[in-house]
């Protein structure tokens, strides 16, 4: 074997014994003793492929983030040109597969935030570039969002051990938010009736509602 793809498993042994101990111990038990132990390397091997902990995290970090986003575009793929909304669907898709992946890219965002925040600024801009495609394509641009923040709140709580959901009603709750028969029902009823305060209508007797419809 020779040493660049030594160095590779290397590199790769570490990253997982890394994850493991965060989604195991929690992120303050991560240390250079233990991802050496947890990887069977020796300190003085594991400092060889990093230096300190803030590029263990660096690494845990693009490494999780980049099988999310090969997920994420082989979804998009397989959805096809004719799909509509097809950035929104493969976000929401990705995310609901985060809960299904036991070490998560959201273990690995807890531990660089307990580390050193500033290591997720690359994060930060990648969900800026995803709200800005989703945005752009949807003909209901908050409510593409609102999906996009509901999928995102159901796989942070799960991942946190925060969600009160089973596993079956997380499940049917991410096909709702895939299901664009049901949301583009509700994108067309956005120009419909809306509710309005009753002080904007002088005629309206002391007995009626508070809220009337105007069309």
């Amino acid at each position: 074997m020779d040493n660049p793809t030594r160095s590779e498993r290397s590199r790769h042994a570490a990253i997982q014994a890394a994850l493991t101990i965060v989604a195991r111990d929690g992120p303050g038990r991560l240390t250079f003793d233990a991802i050496a132990r947890e990887s069977d390397m020796s300190k003085g091997g594991l400092m060889h492929q990093f230096r300190t902990k803030s590029e263990v995290l660096r690494a845990l970090l693009d490494h999780q983030t980049e099988y999310f986003e090969q997920f994420s575009r082989d979804y998009l793929a397989a959805l096809g040109s004719a799909a509509r909304e097809a950035d929104l669907l493969a976000q929401i898709a990705t995310l609901r597969e985060t809960v299904t992946q036991p070490h998560s890219v959201a273990l690995a965002v807890l531990a660089a935030l307990v580390e050193d925040p500033t290591l997720l600024s690359p994060v930060r801009k990648g969900n800026a570039a995803k709200v800005k495609r989703i945005r752009s394509e949807a003909a209901d641009p908050d409510l593409a969002l609102l999906r996009w923040a509901a999928a995102n709140g159901l796989a942070l709580t799960a991942l946190l051990g925060l969600c009160p959901f089973s596993e079956e009603e997380r499940a049917r709750l991410f096909d709702r938010l895939l299901d664009e028969r049901q949301w583009s029902t509700v994108a067309h009823v956005k120009g419909g009736p809306r509710a309005v305060p009753v002080s904007r209508r002088s005629s309206t007797s002391p007995n009626e509602r508070e809220l009337i419809v105007e069309r």
